[in-house]
């Protein structure tokens, strides 16, 4: 393989899997959905850009032409997922792709979480096109708490004793690009978790142990959530993140590490590593 289109490629999991990919000695053709993100794109390693509409479909044609596979990466929390998946297959579908990797979520038949369900619908419109097609299923990333660790303060809209299996963005990025350019993997669905089960509050505790300063985990009203990082989303986003709240409350999001450590070839990164970098 020698050129993958990475859709999303702008935003912080594109860039990962950009680099990861021209790690291998892949040109990677970025989707973005402005010229104005293009130099993000670029900064990651990307060759060439393709300007894309996913809710229209314009400029797939052109995006999936001379392309050996696709990255396929939607808008976080997009109401209009479904749909997307389906344009994009079938544009790569027509241009007869050799390798394509839907970037799906961990648990995504949990019918209490409305966009991981629309996930599951996204798998099945893909599978509809490409039934070779191979489907990633992250947990949360490490990399989302970070920098709230490093500020001294785990705020969270929800329990800080439900588990999590957080992973890694970077390891998700290279399981990316293993499955992009090697063989075995087609038609396969691969849940991608990190090796610890952890609470918000155990992670306070770990990350004051390691970033020698205290770390406090808060949870957050969620009155203030509404009022704080909601405020700036669409009411079906936010109607979406409450309800996420409401099951991370039930059940926390943990799934089994063993898949990643296969596609790996080693240990995943541990929440202490993600936090000194």
């Amino acid at each position: 393989m020698t050129t993958v289109l990475v859709i999303g490629a702008a935003g912080k999991t594109g860039r990962a899997v950009t680099r990861a990919l021209t790690s291998r000695g892949v040109s990677v053709r970025a989707a973005v959905r402005s010229p104005e993100r293009s130099e993000r794109a670029y900064a990651a390693g990307a060759r060439s850009i393709s300007v894309v509409d996913l809710e229209t479909g314009q400029g797939l044609v052109e995006a999936v032409t001379d392309v050996d596979g696709v990255y396929h990466l939607a808008p976080n929390v997009h109401p209009d997922e479904v749909a997307i998946a389906e344009r994009v297959a079938r544009a790569a579908a027509r241009a007869d792709l050799a390798r394509f990797v839907f970037h799906s979520v961990l648990h995504p038949h949990d019918a209490s979480m409305p966009h991981h369900v629309r996930k599951a619908e996204a798998e099945e419109v893909v599978r509809t096109y490409l039934p070779g097609a191979t489907v990633l299923r992250p947990a949360a990333y490490h990399q989302n708490l970070v920098g709230a660790a490093v500020a001294g303060r785990l705020a969270v809209p929800y329990s800080l004793d439900a588990p999590f299996t957080n992973v890694d963005l970077d390891d998700v990025a290279e399981a990316a690009a293993t499955v992009l350019t090697r063989p075995g993997h087609a038609g396969l669905t691969y849940d991608v978790a990190g090796p610890e089960v952890l609470s918000v509050r155990e992670q306070a505790h770990v990350a004051t142990e390691v970033l020698g300063h205290p770390v406090e985990a808060v949870r957050m009203e969620l009155s203030e959530w509404v009022a704080g990082a909601g405020a700036s989303l669409t009411p079906q986003a936010r109607v979406d993140l409450l309800a996420m709240f409401g099951a991370y409350d039930r059940s926390g999001l943990v799934g089994d590490p063993t898949t990643l450590r296969r596609l790996l070839g080693r240990e995943p990164g541990t929440w202490a590593q993600a936090l000194v970098g």
